[in-house]
Protein backbone atom coordinates (compact mmCIF):
# COMPACT_ATOMS: atom_id res chain seq x y z
CA UNK A 1 0.00 0.00 0.00
CA UNK A 2 1.33 3.48 -0.82
CA UNK A 3 -0.25 7.34 -0.05
CA UNK A 4 -0.31 8.76 -3.11
CA UNK A 5 0.52 12.55 -3.08
CA UNK A 6 0.71 13.66 -6.17
CA UNK A 7 1.44 11.92 -9.62
CA UNK A 8 5.22 12.00 -8.53
CA UNK A 9 5.19 11.70 -4.68
CA UNK A 10 4.06 7.86 -3.03
CA UNK A 11 5.00 7.14 0.42
CA UNK A 12 4.87 3.42 1.30
CA UNK A 13 2.79 2.95 4.00
CA UNK A 14 5.73 0.89 5.35
CA UNK A 15 7.55 3.77 6.39
CA UNK A 16 5.17 5.30 8.67
CA UNK A 17 4.77 3.42 12.47
CA UNK A 18 2.04 3.82 14.29
CA UNK A 19 0.86 3.30 17.71
CA UNK A 20 -2.70 4.18 19.56
CA UNK A 21 -3.64 5.28 23.22
CA UNK A 22 -6.57 6.18 25.20
CA UNK A 23 -8.69 9.56 23.78
CA UNK A 24 -9.40 11.83 25.06
CA UNK A 25 -13.35 13.60 25.17
CA UNK A 26 -16.87 12.30 25.09
CA UNK A 27 -17.45 8.42 23.85
CA UNK A 28 -18.91 6.92 26.87
CA UNK A 29 -17.33 3.66 27.93
CA UNK A 30 -15.61 3.46 24.45
CA UNK A 31 -13.30 6.25 26.00
CA UNK A 32 -12.37 4.54 28.70
CA UNK A 33 -12.20 1.01 27.07
CA UNK A 34 -10.35 1.02 23.72
CA UNK A 35 -7.47 2.77 22.14
CA UNK A 36 -8.50 4.66 19.86
CA UNK A 37 -6.01 7.55 19.41
CA UNK A 38 -3.81 7.24 16.51
CA UNK A 39 -0.44 8.91 16.60
CA UNK A 40 1.41 8.42 13.31
CA UNK A 41 5.54 8.69 13.29
CA UNK A 42 7.23 8.97 10.05
CA UNK A 43 11.14 9.74 10.02
CA UNK A 44 11.12 12.96 7.46
CA UNK A 45 14.94 13.15 7.16
CA UNK A 46 15.53 9.77 6.53
CA UNK A 47 12.45 8.77 4.25
CA UNK A 48 13.72 7.57 0.92
CA UNK A 49 10.39 8.48 -0.65
CA UNK A 50 10.61 11.99 -0.98
CA UNK A 51 12.13 14.43 -3.32
CA UNK A 52 15.13 16.42 -2.17
CA UNK A 53 13.34 19.59 -2.65
CA UNK A 54 10.03 18.63 -1.31
CA UNK A 55 12.05 17.09 1.78
CA UNK A 56 13.76 20.49 2.59
CA UNK A 57 10.86 22.67 1.74
CA UNK A 58 8.58 20.23 4.26
CA UNK A 59 11.07 20.29 7.15
CA UNK A 60 11.37 23.95 6.87
CA UNK A 61 7.54 24.32 7.13
CA UNK A 62 7.23 21.60 9.68
CA UNK A 63 10.02 24.08 11.81
CA UNK A 64 10.13 22.61 15.66
CA UNK A 65 7.45 19.71 14.68
CA UNK A 66 9.95 17.76 14.11
CA UNK A 67 11.72 15.53 16.98
CA UNK A 68 15.43 16.06 17.38
CA UNK A 69 15.66 12.46 15.60
CA UNK A 70 14.32 14.09 12.32
CA UNK A 71 10.92 12.21 13.09
CA UNK A 72 7.59 14.31 12.46
CA UNK A 73 4.44 12.75 14.75
CA UNK A 74 0.97 13.33 13.85
CA UNK A 75 -2.21 12.75 16.11
CA UNK A 76 -5.81 12.32 15.44
CA UNK A 77 -8.84 11.60 17.76
CA UNK A 78 -11.25 13.20 15.95
CA UNK A 79 -13.49 9.73 15.75
CA UNK A 80 -14.25 7.59 17.74
CA UNK A 81 -12.62 4.28 15.84
CA UNK A 82 -8.89 3.96 14.92
CA UNK A 83 -8.98 3.04 11.78
CA UNK A 84 -10.69 6.36 10.57
CA UNK A 85 -8.36 7.91 13.34
CA UNK A 86 -5.51 6.42 11.10
CA UNK A 87 -6.96 7.76 7.80
CA UNK A 88 -7.28 11.29 9.42
CA UNK A 89 -3.16 10.87 10.13
CA UNK A 90 -2.49 9.81 6.26
CA UNK A 91 -4.52 12.68 4.93
CA UNK A 92 -3.26 15.10 7.55
CA UNK A 93 0.30 13.82 6.07
CA UNK A 94 -0.81 14.06 2.25
CA UNK A 95 -1.71 17.22 2.67
CA UNK A 96 1.35 19.10 4.40
CA UNK A 97 3.21 17.19 1.43
CA UNK A 98 0.96 18.30 -0.65
CA UNK A 99 1.26 21.75 0.01
CA UNK A 100 5.59 22.12 -0.28
CA UNK A 101 5.10 19.96 -3.46
CA UNK A 102 5.10 22.59 -5.69
CA UNK A 103 8.13 24.81 -5.53
CA UNK A 104 7.50 28.37 -5.37
CA UNK A 105 7.83 30.69 -8.06
CA UNK A 106 11.23 32.47 -8.03
CA UNK A 107 10.41 36.54 -8.14
CA UNK A 108 12.02 38.00 -11.05
CA UNK A 109 13.05 41.75 -10.25
CA UNK A 110 11.78 44.57 -12.12
CA UNK A 111 12.54 48.07 -12.50
CA UNK A 112 9.58 50.78 -11.30
CA UNK A 113 8.11 52.42 -14.43
CA UNK A 114 9.00 56.16 -14.82
CA UNK A 115 5.52 56.89 -14.11
CA UNK A 116 5.46 55.54 -10.78
CA UNK A 117 8.97 57.10 -10.11
CA UNK A 118 7.01 60.51 -10.93
CA UNK A 119 4.03 59.74 -8.44
CA UNK A 120 6.45 58.53 -5.59
CA UNK A 121 8.33 62.07 -5.97
CA UNK A 122 5.58 64.24 -6.15
CA UNK A 123 3.82 62.52 -2.95
CA UNK A 124 6.77 63.09 -0.95
CA UNK A 125 7.01 66.65 -2.31
CA UNK A 126 3.54 67.29 -1.11
CA UNK A 127 3.96 65.69 2.17
CA UNK A 128 7.11 67.57 2.48
CA UNK A 129 5.22 70.80 1.98
CA UNK A 130 2.49 70.07 4.73
CA UNK A 131 4.83 69.68 7.03
CA UNK A 132 7.03 72.90 6.23
CA UNK A 133 3.82 74.98 6.64
CA UNK A 134 3.26 73.04 10.35
CA UNK A 135 6.55 74.82 11.46
CA UNK A 136 6.68 78.21 13.18
CA UNK A 137 5.52 81.42 10.77
CA UNK A 138 7.71 83.00 8.99
CA UNK A 139 8.91 86.32 10.30
CA UNK A 140 9.08 88.63 8.01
Amino acid sequence: MVLVVTRCIGIPLAEFEFTFSRSGGPGGQNVNKLNTKATLRWDVVRSPSLPEGVRRRLIEKLGRRLTTHGEWLVTSQRFRDAGRNVADCLEKVRRRIAEVAVAPAVRQPTRPTRASIRRRLEQKQRRSRTKRRRGPAAEE
